[in-house]
């Protein structure tokens, strides 16, 4: 049997990089196979016509920094929900986590971390793409590496705690990445920086021969490293060591900014979780001034774009509630000055361009049919990411008007 064909005929399409009034696009089984002016474009014998009036067509949403096996912090305690949540119902909530992502408009999310629960996000991973439960296509990171000692949970009086990552150092770590790619990791996530005891403040974790020893060994399976790094010397050390992404990096410099753009690392800034946990610890929004780590989020942000750092689109959901991933680039136009069209690119063809995903993030022939519609112009007006109206994935529908 022939592919199914459906033709879209929205008022406009974006194609990743410019809004295009009157176009549509004829999707056949799981590829986009034309996209153009409607009236170049005829529906194939036997083909679905969706007419979408008032709608932008847009690529699905690529979310960079999610962590699909944890809720919001002020529901459950980060702590709590690693030592005292059992496994099973820590991935049965994820599954509704990874189906409200898809209705959000995000059909690919790079999951960081399972946060203590193993390698539970390969088999959500397995499950979607298998078509037993709804969710987005995921890029896993499984346990993600801390240095020992650094990361959480901090109980000084008990022994043996659970962690929320795999401790390793030094030569270990070549066996550490070894285990995470074999057990299913897309992508190696390593902690360059943490808070090393309880109440401190975070300091670099690695040397940097240790992040090398990382990336070296990730790269012979043809992965990339992520760096979980918010000190100017973790950043350092990581963007030397040849990492991708580095993930906050809220004490950036312009010098490190500057080292990050000649060595082509991209940062992924979280501005939606350093908001969201700010008012979780007292921060009344619009009637108190910003408090002293948003205040270095703006200073941050604002000398890696002066620096021409690319930035990764991701808020590290999950800190936040699954689902209203769109904060994320709302926060970015609302409080932090980015344009509506510059973030819009950068969470569809620019995501698919850092995260090496050629077969999405633009509407064009020959790519994967995941399609957004929504109510409005979102070139213009970022908060129209809110009005869902369509969802396809592979050419199948999720949600329709």
């Amino acid at each position: 049997m022939p592919p199914t064909a459906t033709l879209l005929r929205p008022a406009a399409v974006f194609d990743g990089e410019a809004l295009h009034p009157g176009w549509a696009v004829l999707v056949e089984g799981q590829r986009i196979t034309a996209a153009g002016p409607t009236a170049t474009l005829a529906a194939p014998a036997g083909a679905t016509v969706l007419e979408l009036p008032g709608l932008t067509l847009l690529p699905g949403l690529i979310e960079g920094h999610s962590h699909l096996l944890l809720h919001p912090y002020n529901e459950t305690p980060w702590d709590d929900q690693v030592l005292k949540e059992p496994l099973a119902l820590r991935v049965a909530r994820a599954t509704v986590h990874a189906q409200r992502t898809l209705l959000a408009g995000f059909t690919t999310a790079r999951d960081l971390g399972t946060e203590g629960a193993g390698y539970a996000d390969v088999g959500l991973k397995q499950a979607i793409d298998q078509g037993i439960i709804p969710g987005p296509r995921l890029l896993v990171a499984t346990r993600a590496l801390v240095a020992t000692g650094s990361y959480g949970p901090h109980l000084a009086a008990v022994d043996d705690l659970p962690r929320g990552a795999q401790e390793a150092d030094g030569p270990s770590l070549v066996q550490a990445v070894r285990e995470q790619i074999g057990r299913g990791a897309d992508v190696v996530k390593v902690y360059a920086d943490y808070r090393w005891g309880p109440g401190e403040t975070a300091q670099p974790t690695y040397s940097l021969e240790e992040l090398t020893l990382v990336v070296q060994t990730a790269r012979s399976s043809g992965r990339g490293v992520v760096a979980h790094a918010s000190t100017a010397e973790g950043m350092r050390r990581a963007t030397l060591a040849g990492v991708e992404t580095i993930e906050h990096g809220d004490g950036g410099t312009p010098e490190v900014f500057r080292l990050m753009r000649q060595r082509g690392v991209a940062l992924c800034p979280t501005v939606a979780a350093t908001d969201a946990t700010s008012q979780y610890r007292g921060w009344k929004k619009g009637q108190e001034p910003a408090p002293a780590r948003v205040e270095a989020k703006h200073r941050a942000l604002e000398a890696a774009r002066q620096a021409g750092v690319a930035l990764v689109m991701g808020g590290d959901v999950g800190v936040f509630p699954h689902g209203d991933n769109a904060r994320e680039l709302e926060l970015l136009v609302t409080d932090y000055g980015l344009g509506p069209l510059e973030v819009l690119q950068a969470a569809t063809s620019g995501n698919a361009r850092l995260l090496h995903l050629p077969d999405r993030g633009r509407v064009a022939p020959g790519l994967l049919a995941d399609l957004v519609a929504v109510a409005g112009d979102p070139t213009r007006q970022v908060q129209a990411l809110r009005q869902v109206r369509l969802v396809m994935k592979g050419g199948v529908l999720y949600r329709q008007p």
